[in-house]
């Protein structure tokens, strides 16, 4: 007897990943004709808070360029900005707020945009930047080099060698029998951090009066000594412009691995890519400013509350507002009770405490 045919679709088939939904909810397909409203406005939505974040970013900048003992007004800073003015307040404005400003962005907007891909990566919400003992590391380096008397510009290489050893001894320690997954990094970097942690405590101890204050500057965060911002917002443009072209597949991967490999994204590399990057990032952050906490933790879930859980909008919205939030909190810490000047980390430690308890009084779960 002669089989029957199936009858066929007329319609072409639709790819597995061109099926899957990557908008950060569960909506389901979009038709190639037109949107859907509840998506239309979602973007639209999206686009919106991307905007106001940009504005936003732009007003701290603005103020952190005006605050300061040296008053100036609005015109005066538009003046210097645009080279019309010299004299001891453009001599200010140039050569130590405008660093200081930029500093503050970059380190802000690195450590959002890490955190973001750190609770990707270990499907944590309670990741951060630190989690995987890169910051540990990173201060052994610079306080090693501190307590030697060191200069700045071997401090700072110091700090990125250590986060970057760091870094290499948390994966291969992490891989094992040659694979890892998120529970094994996870806690291969708690334990390394502990380490790390009581090496900083051995050295504070060790260290002489002149050199602990500066030491526990670096380790609250301190932004007045980085002068030179430039390399590292260089490797926050790369770092952003590097997470777009996979942040399709950090959709799929943030719903499980398994459904991942499924829709055909290579899960390994993917991870080893994000953490890579991520520690980058960490490294260049913590090097530029030292240790600033509760960035990298607060802020994506602050903008995931905002704009949803889709990656491509989610990580340049991260950057934006952890930029933004650091430039206000170093703002209020060189101006708050002046003339001392505060480290930024303690403000950013007030502010992300309490933030972080109403978000889990709100989210219990």
């Amino acid at each position: 007897m002669r089989a029957r045919t199936l009858p066929m679709s007329s319609g072409t088939a639709t790819p597995p990943r061109a099926a899957a939904s990557f908008s950060g909810d569960t909506r389901g397909t979009v038709s190639a004709g037109a949107l859907p409203p509840g998506m239309f406005f979602a973007r639209r939505s999206a686009f919106l808070t991307l905007a106001g974040l940009l504005l936003g970013s732009v007003g701290a900048f603005l103020l952190a360029l005006r605050a300061g003992s040296l008053d100036a007004g609005w015109g005066d800073v538009f003046a210097v900005l645009g080279g019309q003015v010299d004299g001891t307040l453009a001599v200010v404005i140039r050569e130590l707020r405008l660093p200081r400003a930029v500093a503050a962005f970059t380190s802000g907007a690195l450590l959002a945009l890490a955190g973001a891909l750190m609770q990707v990566l270990l499907r944590n919400p309670l990741a951060d930047p630190y989690v995987l003992g890169i910051s540990g590391g990173a201060a052994v380096g610079a306080l090693s080099a501190i307590l030697l008397g060191a200069a700045t510009w071997l401090v700072d290489g110091a700090a990125f060698a250590g986060a970057a050893l760091a870094m290499l001894v948390v994966f291969g320690l992490s891989r094992g029998d040659g694979s890892w997954t998120q529970s094994r990094l996870l806690l291969t970097g708690v334990i390394v951090a502990a380490g790390c942690g009581a090496v900083v405590v051995f050295m504070l101890v060790m260290a002489t009066d002149t050199r602990v204050q500066s030491m526990l500057f670096w380790l609250t965060g301190d932004v007045s000594g980085a002068s030179r911002p430039w390399p590292a917002l260089a490797v926050l443009v790369v770092g952003v412009l590097a997470t777009l072209p996979f942040a399709r597949d950090l959709n799929v991967l943030a719903r499980g691995e398994l459904g991942a490999r499924a829709l055909g994204v290579r899960t390994r590399r993917l991870r080893l890519l994000v953490y890579l990057l991520a520690s980058l990032l960490t490294a260049t952050a913590v090097t530029l400013v030292g240790l600033v906490g509760f960035v990298g933790l607060i802020v994506p879930h602050l903008v995931r509350l905002a704009t949803g859980n889709d990656q491509r909008i989610l990580l340049p919205a991260a950057a934006l507002a952890g930029g933004g939030l650091l430039m206000l909190a170093d703002t209020a810490a060189r101006t708050l009770v002046a003339p001392i000047q505060l480290p930024v980390g303690v403000l950013t430690a007030m502010i992300g405490v309490p933030v972080f308890l109403f978000l889990l009084v709100r989210h219990p779960r």
